[in-house]
């Protein structure tokens, strides 16, 4: 199962660190586990999700295109687009 790295802004890393668990789930739904969230240690609002993921291509088409139900989580959590996504090879 390849891993992928995801990065993009947040409007405020605290705010978005609370919501891991919702955030773990939403990628779950998307074929994503062992979900894990990264900042930067410089204060940045530059932060990372990197996950295992069964479907590389609907994951990153999910993400690109978000559906109304993630593109909600996605403003919850105070994503800033655009998003750049990694996958592991």
């Amino acid at each position: 199962m390849p891993k992928i790295v995801v990065t993009h802004n947040v409007v405020d890393v605290g705010k978005w660190l609370e919501f891991k668990s919702e955030r773990a789930a939403a990628i779950g739904g998307l074929g994503g586990t062992n979900v894990v969230d990264h900042v930067g240690p410089d204060g940045s609002n530059i932060v990372a999700v990197a996950a295992e993921v069964n479907d590389v291509e609907a994951l990153t088409e999910a993400l690109s295109s978000p559906p109304p139900e993630v593109a909600a989580v996605m403003e919850r959590h105070g994503v800033v687009a655009p998003l750049v996504i990694f996958v592991e090879r």
